[in-house]
């Protein structure tokens, strides 16, 4: 009788070609959701898809002609017996093998699949590897600034299980950092203090589907991702057939998904990227935020907060921050936001906000990188071109469109103009956000005759700088950064 363990080997001896049209269709349907014999995880966790293959078993065990079983050889070749000293040597090898077995099975096991690292593990994690190794000031600085970050927006609490250990790790790399006398030193992590961080932090591991998932979504709208996406096809299954993936994954069945678009995405050469519409992709990061689960290279979003500060007032005020280094008019305006800002622009119609638009588009790609400037509102036409012209802003490092491309990666600011005319939502934007981490937006809007638009305030609570044009050519900045900043739009 063929069944789940014997069905490939016996597959491989068969013509399916030849068989009936239902048969075929039950071969097919089985390379499907067992990534071709690679994975029965989604046959073994849902009854409704085994009771359909078992069924399609016993239809082909039925069809196909009963084999003889292979007679056994009529003479067996006799065991020469060992002598007594190598039999003992053998004994103690086998021991040896099974102890060092059981030891790795039981270490491999014991830890905690959970879908996302906490923060201050990672830390933790992070901290244990600079031990031994040569650290400069700014690498140091780094370090300290994400564990600040973490703090100040209320990812590690007061109440945290780790909140020692993160306080004394906020402590230890301050002295370091202040004791430095030269651009670089050689960190050296307390032996006691080094061996409890990676006893806590090999307590837990990410589920390897989540980490795929992951992965796969962070291929989504890039172009030039074929050796990636093979590279993770192959880790795929490679996963399942080390039994990393099996009945205790809980995701399994949604990673079996993603093989299966991966698997179509190698198969066509004509495919430039991967084939996820809006509605796949909204689905997939709103599965990871469900699972709690975060995006490889993505913070999850939390609101800033003040409050719950551990550092000294000295200590902060001497620390620096990144900031993209904005200057003149454009630093009055809206000060110097970090690089992955996000900003709004809003005003009534023909009060100069794509005038405005455009000129920042000019100082960025002068200053400070790749500018792309989608001008769905007015298209690539004679009025864009004037903007251009009057503005004086054409520049090697800025590219115009008149459609929202699906990669952005080449760019390093993007600006939408018009938010409304490329009909997308609050959430839309969020997507944009997450999907392309260290890029920062900038989104206009336009708005009716009385300065509204719907959706107004959930969109100026997700941006860090909201800029209004209230009147004609005047702008005024109330976001996160500088507020009450001002500008004359049409002044040279």
């Amino acid at each position: 009788m063929i069944n789940s363990d014997n069905y490939y080997s016996k597959a491989s001896s068969i013509d399916f070609s030849s068989l009936p049209p239902v048969l075929q269709k039950g071969y097919e349907f089985v390379d499907k959701v067992t990534m071709k014999g690679e994975s029965w995880t989604v046959y073994e966790t849902s009854p409704t898809i085994q009771k359909v293959i078992d069924g399609y078993f016993q239809k082909l065990s039925e069809h196909l002609p009963e084999k003889t079983e292979k007679k056994k050889p009529e003479h067996e070749e006799e065991t020469v017996p060992l002598k007594k000293e190598k039999q003992e040597t053998v004994k103690k090898e086998r021991a040896h093998k099974e102890h060092k077995a059981h030891s790795k099975k039981k270490e491999d096991e014991d830890f905690e699949l959970v879908e996302r690292i906490p923060d201050e593990l990672r830390l933790m994690r992070r901290y244990v590897n600079l031990h031994g190794k040569k650290k400069t000031k700014d690498e140091l600085l780094r370090f300290i600034n994400a564990l600040q970050k973490a703090i100040l927006e209320r990812r590690i609490r007061k109440e945290s299980p780790y909140a020692k250990q993160v306080s004394y790790m906020q402590d230890a790399l301050l002295k370091v950092y202040n004791g430095m006398k030269g651009n670089s030193v050689n960190v050296e992590v307390n032996r006691k203090t080094l061996n409890e961080f990676k006893e806590e932090i090999g307590g837990e591991k990410v589920f390897p589907s989540v980490q795929l998932i992951k992965r796969y979504v962070n291929l989504h709208g890039k172009v030039g991702i074929k050796e990636k996406a093979k590279k993770l096809f192959e880790q795929m299954n490679k996963a399942v057939k080390k039994k990393k993936i099996g009945k205790g994954d809980k995701y399994a069945t949604k990673l079996n998904e993603i093989w299966l678009s991966l698997q179509s995405f190698l198969s066509d050469k004509s495919k430039k990227t991967l084939p996820m519409n809006s509605a796949e992709l909204n689905g997939l990061l709103g599965f990871l935020e469900q699972c709690h689960c975060g995006l490889s290279g993505v913070e999850d979003e939390n609101e800033s907060e003040s409050g719950n500060k551990i550092m000294s007032s000295m200590d902060f005020a001497d620390m620096k921050f990144n900031s993209i280094g904005f200057t003149d008019k454009w630093r009055e305006l809206m000060g110097d936001p970090a690089p992955g800002f996000t900003a709004m622009v809003f005003g009534k119609p023909k009060t100069g906000k794509s005038y405005l638009c455009v000129e920042f588009a000019g100082y960025l790609a002068r200053n400070h990188g790749n500018v792309l400037y989608v001008a769905r509102e007015e298209g690539l036409d004679a009025t864009l071109q004037i903007k251009l012209n009057d503005k004086n802003v054409k520049h090697p490092n800025l590219f115009v469109s008149d459609y929202l491309p699906e990669d952005l990666s080449e760019y390093d600011f993007i600006f939408l103009d018009s938010v409304n005319k490329l009909g997308l939502s609050s959430k839309d934007l969020d997507v944009l956000r997450k999907t392309n981490p260290g890029k920062s937006f900038i989104f206009v809007f336009q708005t009716t005759k009385d300065g509204n638009f719907r959706g107004k305030n959930e969109f100026q609570h997700d941006v860090d700088v909201v800029i209004e044009v209230a009147e004609k050519g005047k702008a005024v900045q109330f976001g996160r950064y500088n507020q009450g900043g001002e500008m004359s739009i049409f002044e040279r």
